[in-house]
């Protein structure tokens, strides 16, 4: 027995400084805390609520939507920690919201990728459940950030993320003094050959998380970097910011039309048309 000893703060969580009433049933979760400002700017109104190591936590509203944001940091250690304190203090839909490198060459940089599912190529997610189980986004946050991005114009791709512990060697790319960890010579080109779409490392943990605690889980990230053509460019990071903010919006409509039409689960027969 642990008694209270794993949580000394009787308020709020630990790591995030937050509590039940500092955050919205939805956040969305960029990794660098300095992308908050060029989320909230699409927010009508925001106040910050916390901010505690990586995490920072802003509250707003958008079109009348109640919206949080916190920042995970980098990778999928300190991901899960927001989700795991996030979920505790009633939030129940999460987005990740970031940047990525693309690996098929018809993506440009400035492109959204919409996840729908993850290669789990972190630790994180194994320490849960088992190494079969799938990381997958929830289909009504994939399906309100394809409304969002369609709405907004924005070039989008949806698949397959592949999510990995090391910016350097877990990515393929040589180390210090040029070393090459096993395998990493060849693994965007077979990540590549399983129409795989892009890779960051935290979609997977959150989507897994996510899935393990019965809440819903997505993930929308900007193209920087596109490993095939070679191209890097820090370029449309408030496009993901944007179609994230209205994907919100949009979650909370069909919540709505679910909870008219008696239904749990919002499916191709609705519709969010006036």
């Amino acid at each position: 027995m642990t008694g209270d000893s794993e949580n000394p703060n009787a308020d709020v969580q630990y790591h995030l400084e937050v509590g039940p009433d500092d955050v919205a049933e939805t956040v969305l979760l960029p990794g660098n805390p300095d992308r908050i400002p060029t989320i909230v700017a699409h927010w009508d109104d925001y106040e910050i609520q916390a901010h505690h190591r990586e995490y920072r936590t802003a509250t707003g509203t958008y079109e009348g939507t109640p919206i949080s944001v916190t920042s995970t940091g980098i990778g999928s250690p300190s991901a899960a920690i927001a989700v795991e304190e996030l979920a505790r203090v009633g939030c129940e839909t999460f987005i990740r919201v970031g940047s990525c490198g693309a690996i098929q060459p018809e993506m440009a940089v400035g492109d959204l990728v919409i996840t729908t599912g993850a290669v789990r190529q972190e630790g994180t997610s194994d320490e849960y459940v088992r190494e079969d189980y799938p990381a997958t986004a929830d289909h009504e946050v994939v399906s309100a950030l394809v409304a969002a991005a369609e709405r907004l114009g924005y070039d989008y791709h949806t698949g397959v993320t592949m999510s990995a512990d090391s910016f350097y060697a877990g990515q393929g790319r040589p180390g210090f003094e040029g070393f090459e960890a096993a395998g990493s010579a060849d693994l965007v080109d077979q990540l590549k050959a399983a129409n795989v779409k892009n890779i960051e490392m935290e979609a997977s943990a959150i989507l897994t998380l996510a899935s393990v605690y019965g809440l819903r889980a997505g993930a929308v990230c900007t193209v920087y970097a596109n490993r095939e053509t070679g191209e890097f460019r820090t370029e449309g990071e408030s496009r993901a910011a944007e179609t994230a903010t209205l994907a919100t919006q949009l979650l909370a409509k069909m919540d709505a039309v679910k909870r008219d039409a008696g239904v749990d689960r919002w499916h191709a027969g609705l519709s969010l048309e006036e």
